[in-house]
């Protein structure tokens, strides 16, 4: 199933491809701002002569069709960093520009798919099919897998793979688990109207403090009462900005948050229920409620038969030891929109070592990754497409 040669040539490649890391890690860009990141992808593609298209505002679409017929198959990284201030003062690599920062690893996805895409050109004429690339922008802010999927990245697409470098999963570990791994992620705002006045006559006035407050308190109910218990879920209210002076009662309230499950319906019982309680709590106090629900990623379901062929690939190129089942997370994904509709799976490459430092959580300012996972990922990235384009079963 494994194609032998193509470990090879990413051992090749590694020097460059971490060289390459180091330079997006150095010049982070945040959602839809990826143009410096977008040309130097562009640039080794022209070096391969990989034939590609850059998408709006920022991104690239490239792809290599095979010596022999086939099926396509859609291998994604994402390119944007976050506005985190880097914290790590040890690495000759760090950022240049002061609160951004690659803190989610999404510099190591884009050099590790950069290296695929070198690795499978070498061999294209023994591929049966095409490798569709895609460096997307604006994965965190849930933005960017919408905006490529409106430009076409999924036309005439049999197969999504993809992967995220995991720093809470032990390095040489790869997790690839069957069904759901990703959940849902969506924001909600809800404000509060009462009547302000001064902070001696409270009844003269409907309290906003006092209706968020109760809001806040009694909204955890929804998921420990009309949930499922076997379906997990998360209702956190992350934000409340209420009140203006010590000795005024607030006459408004704005509350932000955000809701996670791995189940649809679920989803939509939670949003109906916390605009029940934002209505009810309102007209308790005699206060008004207006809720704002913005859907954000679908949960990441990973399709049995992929996911199996992840796993079976990640045993035989790497060894039994290395397969890995990590817990699903509440953290939200968008490539969840890639596999909507179409068959594919998704991967946790583990890069925790805490002898090198690389333990700390995605989105703290000292993450980093331990980088010899890195030739582990870019093998993978090409392994799975191999396997894929050149098996019957599929």
């Amino acid at each position: 199933m494994i194609n032998n040669k193509i470990a090879t040539l990413v051992a090749q490649y590694n020097h460059d491809m971490v060289a390459f890391r180091r330079d997006l890690h150095k010049h982070p860009e945040l959602p839809f701002e990826e143009v410096r990141t977008t040309e130097r992808i562009a640039q080794e593609l022209d070096k391969l002569g990989i034939h590609y298209k850059r998408t709006e505002p920022t991104g690239i679409i490239a792809e290599i069709k095979g010596g022999k017929p086939g099926k396509t198959i859609l291998l994604r990284a994402d390119i944007d960093a976050l506005p985190v201030k880097e914290l790590n003062q040890t690495i000759d690599y760090k950022s240049t520009i002061d609160g951004k920062m690659h803190a989610c690893g999404h510099d190591s996805h884009t050099a590790m798919l950069l290296t695929a895409a070198k690795v499978l050109n070498d061999i294209k004429q023994q591929i049966a099919g095409n490798i569709r690339f895609v460096f997307q922008p604006a994965e965190e802010i849930a933005q960017g897998a919408k905006a490529m999927i409106k430009q076409g990245v999924l036309e005439g697409v049999d197969n999504v793979f993809g992967m995220h470098i995991w720093s809470q999963t032990p390095v040489n570990k790869i997790s690839c688990i069957v069904g759901p791994c990703f959940a849902s992620a969506d924001l909600l705002t809800i404000k509060f109207k009462g009547k302000g006045g001064h902070g001696s006559m409270p009844h003269d006035t409907v309290d906003a403090v006092m209706v968020a407050s109760a809001f806040v308190m009694n909204v955890q109910s929804i998921v420990s009462r009309e949930v499922d218990p076997l379906e997990p879920a998360v209702v956190t209210i992350g934000r409340m900005e209420v009140g203006t002076r010590f000795n005024v009662i607030a006459e408004n309230a704005v509350l932000e948050g955000t809701v996670r499950c791995f189940n649809l319906d679920v989803r939509e019982k939670i949003v109906l229920a916390i605009k029940r309680y934002a209505d009810q709590v309102a007209a308790m106090y005699r206060a008004t409620a207006e809720v704002d629900y913005v859907y954000g990623t679908l949960p990441v379901i990973n399709e049995q038969r992929s996911a199996l062929l992840a796993q079976s690939i990640i045993k035989q190129a790497f060894g039994e030891s290395y397969l890995y089942q990590e817990r699903p997370t509440t953290g939200g994904e968008d490539f969840s929109y890639y596999i909507e509709n179409i068959p594919g799976t998704f991967v946790l490459l583990g890069s925790g070592n805490k002898t090198k430092d690389t333990q700390w959580a995605h989105h703290h300012g000292c993450f980093n990754i331990d980088e010899e996972a890195m030739a582990q990922g870019a093998e993978l990235y090409a392994q799975y497409a191999w396997a894929y384009l050149n098996q019957d079963e599929f």
